[in-house]
C-alpha cells in the first residue's frame, strides 16, 4: 500500500464521519493509521487496551480511545521529506491583534505577580487564535506538517463527536520497549536561524531546570535506575528549545500501573507549571478559554511489537484544531520571575506562525 492509498482511505473515512488517525513518529519514514469501524466514542478505561489514545490538559476528564480491535490499521512508506524552511521566509506573512496582544500582556503580568508573591514559582500561559481556513483537503495541510517537520510527531486525529486536530509536536511524554523508559524536559524557547550554537538566557535556563528537577523526582517513586543527560539545545522545525533527555527501566510487573507513570508527568511543568496544582487552577480560573487537547497528550498505547508491548506518547504542542472554515492555533510559554510580557507575546506569536505557515 502507498501513501495514495492510504490517503484515499482517510478521505472516505472522513466524507462518512467516522474516526480515524494518521501520524508519523519523530525521524521516521513509515505513516500509520488506525480507522474506526463505527462512531462509538471509546473513553480510556485502562492503559493495558491496545489502541491510540487522545488526552485532554486537564486529567480529570476522560482520554478518547480509537481501539485497534475496532479499527482497520494501515501503513506505508514516505518518500524523502524535504527541509523545514527558515524562520525568515514566513516572517511577511506576521499579523498581530492588538486586543489579543493586550489580554495576553496582561495575563502574563498576572502570572508574574502569582510567581513574586510566592504562590507559584512558573506557570505556562497560552492563547488560541483562530485563522480563516479554506483548503477543502485536510490532507494537504498534514502533508506540509509531515515535509516541515520530520523530527517531531505529526498528526491528524479526527472524531465526529469531538473534532478534528492536526499538529506536530516535538516533546515526547513517555516511551517504554524492551523494558525500557524514556521521557524528556522541553523548555525554552528562540527562532532557529541557521545554527543551533546558540546563546541561552538565565530566564530559559531556570525554566528548563524547573522541569528537569520536577520530572526525575516525580519518576523516582516510580521507576528504578533514573538518569539523564547533559542539557542541549533540540531543533523543532523553526524554532529552538532547550532538552534534557531522562531514560530509566520499567518492569513487567509495573505495566499495569503504567497510569501511575502518566499521572506523575501529566501535565508536566513544560506545559502547566509548579507547583502544578497550584499552576492548574491557575490556567483555568485566568487564562479564559478552554485548552481541550491542547497540552494534553497523545499517541499509541499498549501497541505490540516484536512480540512484546510498548506505548509511545506525546505531548500535544504545535497543534490546531479546524471546524468549519476556521483554524485555531493554540500557542503558549513558560512564565517565570524573570519573564517580559512583551517577549512573552513575541514568542507565542512565533509560534502561530509556524502552524500558519503549513494553513498558506
Amino acid at each position: 500500500m502507498n501513501i495514495k492509498d492510504v490517503f484515499t482511505k482517510i478521505n472516505k473515512q472522513y466524507q462518512d464521519k467516522l474516526p480515524f488517525v494518521v501520524y508519523r513518529k519523530p525521524g521516521e519514514d513509515i505513516l500509520k493509521c488506525l480507522l474506526q469501524k463505527n462512531d462509538v466514542l471509546h473513553q480510556m478505561d485502562s492503559y493495558d487496551t491496545s489502541g491510540f489514545v487522545f488526552a485532554p490538559f486537564d486529567n480529570k476528564s476522560k482520554s478518547i480511545l480509537i481501539p485497534v480491535k475496532n479499527s482497520e490499521h494501515y501503513q506505508c512508506a514516505l518518500a524523502k521529506l524535504v527541509a523545514p524552511e527558515n524562520i525568515d521566509s514566513f516572517r511577511e506573512n506576521r499579523t498581530v491583534n492588538d486586543l489579543s496582544k493586550q489580554e495576553h500582556i496582561k495575563l502574563v503580568n498576572k502570572g508574574i505577580q502569582e510567581i513574586k508573591s510566592g504562590i507559584l514559582k512558573k506557570v505556562v500561559l497560552s492563547r488560541k487564535e483562530e485563522v480563516d481556513f479554506t483548503n477543502n483537503n485536510l490532507l494537504d495541510v498534514f502533508s506540509e506538517l509531515l515535509n516541515k517537520y520530520p523530527n517531531a510527531f505529526v498528526y491528524c486525529w479526527y472524531h465526529p463527536k469531538v473534532g478534528l486536530w492536526l499538529g506536530a509536536t516535538p516533546e515526547t511524554l513517555v516511551e517504554t520497549k524492551e523494558g525500557s523508559f524514556h521521557t524528556m524536559a522541553l523548555a525554552g524557547t528562540q527562532p532557529y536561524i541557521d545554527t543551533v550554537d546558540v546563546q541561552w538566557g538565565d530566564k530559559e535556563k531556570e525554566e528548563q531546570a524547573m522541569v528537569t528537577d520536577f520530572v526525575l523526582k516525580q519518576l523516582s517513586s516510580v521507576i528504578k535506575n533514573i538518569s539523564s543527560s547533559e542539557r542541549y539545545t533540540h531543533k523543532a522545525g523553526t524554532l529552538l528549545h532547550l532538552r534534557t533527555d531522562i531514560q530509566g527501566g520499567i518492569s513487567d510487573e509495573m505495566i499495569p500501573q503504567f497510569h501511575n507513570v502518566i499521572n506523575v508527568l501529566h501535565p508536566t511543568p513544560a506545559v502547566c507549571g509548579l507547583p502544578k496544582d497550584n499552576a492548574k487552577s491557575f490556567i483555568l480560573q485566568e487564562e479564559g478559554y478552554d485548552r481541550k487537547y491542547y497540552t494534553g497528550f497523545l499517541g499509541e498505547v499498549s501497541f505490540a511489537s516484536n512480540e512484546e508491548m510498548q506505548s509511545n506518547l506525546y505531548v500535544n504542542l504545535r497543534c490546531m484544531s479546524i471546524s468549519e472554515n476556521k483554524a485555531s492555533i493554540y500557542v503558549g510559554g513558560g512564565i517565570t520571575k524573570d519573564s517580559i510580557p512583551e517577549l512573552e507575546w513575541e514568542e507565542t506569536v512565533r509560534k502561530t506562525e509556524t502552524m500558519k505557515n503549513v494553513l498558506l
